[in-house]
């Protein structure tokens, strides 16, 4: 490009919209509503609380469409949500023969009942596994949720480097205190592109992210992310937060 000629510009335009309501969301909104008009017949002051429950479940599983950053070396946010915890942890038993028994930092993100709960891969590549372990419905806001309570394992191996490597992110849905159920939406040998959609969890929950000692964490304690937009890691880069060890 010379210096007389103009940068491209974009001739479209993008406009805001209500999110879409995941499929399964739809039942429960359905049995909501259902609900509603029930108790609509035995009285009418039931009416508008019940009509609030069924905005709210509707709410819950809203699907917004994300734009995911596109570069080498960037490991998005698998979840809406708090980052409550970064630090060096011993790696999941389930996860040792992928990810190798040496501690990895872990950046853990708590999920509010407000938030969107849709989860989604951190990197492209293809699912090495999925693991559900049940257990406790401990606080998921706890340390110790991690080991005890309801959770998934996935494991994504991503796409071969210019030298023949590889690299896995590790990441573990977790259910929590409010949350009874996580769906899966991917299985073993799946192909998936970053920031993809891999599952959800009902009803408040966190999704715990295990980062490679050649990732620098790129989030900060307090922080919130976004699903499959907020970058939490960045190959060979700069941390910009402290790590608790």
């Amino acid at each position: 490009m010379t210096s007389l000629e103009k940068p491209p510009v974009a001739t479209s335009t993008v406009k805001w919209r209500f999110p879409t309501v995941h499929p399964e969301g739809r039942k429960y909104a359905a049995i909501s509503l259902g609900i509603t008009l029930l108790l609509t017949i035995v009285s009418n002051v039931l009416f508008w609380p019940m009509i609030g429950v069924t905005i709210w479940v509707l709410a819950f599983f809203r699907d917004p469409v994300r734009t995911t950053p596109q570069g080498d070396g960037l490991i998005v946010a698998p979840a809406d949500g708090l980052v409550t915890m970064i630090q060096r942890v011993p790696v999941p038993r389930e996860l040792i023969g992928d990810l190798g028994e040496a501690p990895l930092v872990r950046v853990s993100m708590f999920m509010s009942v407000f938030d969107v709960h849709i989860n989604r891969t951190p990197i492209a590549g293809t699912i090495r596994q999925v693991v559900y372990i049940s257990g406790k419905f401990l606080n998921a806001d706890l340390d110790k949720a991690s080991d005890e309570n309801e959770r998934q394992h996935i494991v994504v191996e991503g796409r071969p480097l210019a030298d023949g490597s590889v690299r896995r992110i590790g990441f573990t849905q977790i259910a929590g205190l409010v949350a009874r159920r996580i769906v899966p939406f991917v299985k073993p040998g799946d192909m998936v592109a970053t920031g993809q959609r891999v599952g959800l969890i009902r009803f408040g929950s966190r999704v715990d992210v295990y980062l490679p000692d050649d990732c620098a964490p790129q989030v900060t304690l307090g922080q919130r992310t976004i699903a499959g937009e907020t970058v939490i890691g960045r190959i060979d880069g700069v941390a910009v937060t402290g790590i608790s060890q």
